[in-house]
């Protein structure tokens, strides 16, 4: 079976879904990927305002 990598707009689509389903934890993390992976700075702190919980990311590993 072949698959691919996802792209932002799966992760952006993922992070929607689960902010929907109450997760919104898991949609700040799946947003800040999408974010990651945008090569517009402004649209990476559009994509980050919807999404306002803090960041869990580990800064310094």
């Amino acid at each position: 079976m072949t698959g691919r990598m996802p792209d932002g707009f799966d992760y952006l689509d993922a992070a929607y879904e689960m902010a929907a389903t109450g997760r919104p934890t898991l949609a700040r993390l799946l947003a800040e990927e999408a974010a990651a992976l945008t090569t517009d700075p402004d649209e990476a702190a559009h994509i980050l305002r919807d999404f306002p919980d803090n960041s869990l990311r580990l800064k310094d590993c």
